[in-house]
């Protein structure tokens, strides 16, 4: 019944038959001198009248029992008002069968997408949860040994208390983090783009982490002697706030004794921006999920290095924020290099 015409055709061919048969059959008809002329004339015309008839009825019957359903996807996907009567009617069943089951598509894909947001949200309450209860149990330990009597023990005040404010400080650096990213998620964060040095910025970074490279014998230096400024568009703390995640996180996983190497390259109306380091590398299998929040290639040796695993996620967003693209290439055993780009100004 997917098509009405042939359906229609059948139908009326089987009632020609037994009409045909009922016609001769008759006995008033054989005394006739033409009955096979008269015969085949009046199946025809039945034919012809019964194929009409029925064609016309199954169109309507189909028609009125999809309508109601066709009238709802096409609303759904379209967003518009409700199709007439005679649009519907010219419809053919194949349109509306592709109709369903695009319907389906969509809706099927948008209930894996749920899935997928609802596992999402569910691992991440799932880290926000860990990684404030590390040092909210670090700070509550060590208050409670100074409260048993360790306050007035000079081997122990002190340094008890510089663990707990490193543990508060890094309560703050965690909620400093999440607020960054839902307002630039909400888009309730307002850059303020102007025309700056980039060279400036990376230069008063590198300055500001060479205490803590020289702690695990890192050389930070950039690619060239940069002379001339290279100006770009961008918002200037944003954009010191990415080189500062960048770098930082190649002090904190790369090897001891190593290098991270600054580097810019003229692409036409962009700068590329790269940081590199010589570290471990990254596994292929890890790349595609390194911008996630609190997503660790090693969660257990990530988790001793300190830090909120909120710090790539914010540079994709604030690069997002400018419009512009942010990709990793990395080898095991060779190191790795996030690369960005800014609009030239």
């Amino acid at each position: 019944m997917s098509n009405p015409t042939t359906f229609a055709f059948r139908i009326s061919l089987i009632f020609s038959l037994f009409f045909m048969l009922l016609i001769f059959v008759m006995p008033d008809i054989s005394t006739l001198n033409n009955k096979w002329l008269l015969l085949f004339s009046a199946t025809a015309i039945f034919f012809l009248f019964s194929f009409m008839v029925l064609r016309h009825s199954v169109k309507n019957f189909i028609y009125d029992k999809i309508k109601v359903i066709y009238k709802t996807i096409h609303t759904f996907k379209k967003s518009s008002k409700e199709p007439k009567r005679s649009a519907i009617r010219k419809t053919t069943i194949e349109k509306v069968n592709q109709e369903v089951m695009d319907w389906e598509k969509d809706t099927r894909k948008e209930i894996e997408e749920l899935k997928l947001l609802a596992q999402y949200r569910r691992e991440f309450l799932g880290n926000v949860s860990h990684e404030l209860k590390t040092p909210i149990f670090n700070i509550q330990g060590y208050v409670l040994t100074l409260l048993d009597g360790a306050v007035n023990d000079p081997q122990f005040n002190i340094p008890y208390l510089k663990r707990t404010e490193a543990s508060i400080n890094r309560l703050i650096s965690i909620i400093e983090d999440l607020e960054d990213i839902s307002n630039l998620e909400s888009g309730t964060l307002k850059l303020h783009q102007e025309k700056t040095d980039i060279i400036d910025i990376a230069k008063e970074v590198a300055e500001q982490f060479e205490i803590k490279a020289q702690k695990r014998h890192i050389r930070i230096y950039f690619r060239k002697n940069y002379e001339t400024p290279i100006p770009v568009i961008c918002d200037k703390n944003k954009i010191r706030q990415v080189f500062s995640n960048l770098i930082d996180n190649s002090i904190k996983y790369g090897n001891k004794n190593g290098t991270i190497k600054i580097s810019f390259f003229d692409m036409h109306d962009h700068i590329l921006c790269e940081v590199t380091d010589d570290g471990n590398g990254i596994t292929k299998e890890n790349l595609p999920r390194l911008f996630e929040r609190f997503y660790r290639t090693d969660k257990a040796r990530s988790r001793e290095k300190g830090g909120s695993g909120l710090g790539l996620a914010i540079v994709k967003h604030i690069l997002d924020a400018h419009n512009q693209n942010i990709n990793t290439r990395s080898k095991i055993g060779v190191g790795t290099t996030f690369a960005f780009t800014l609009k030239k100004g």
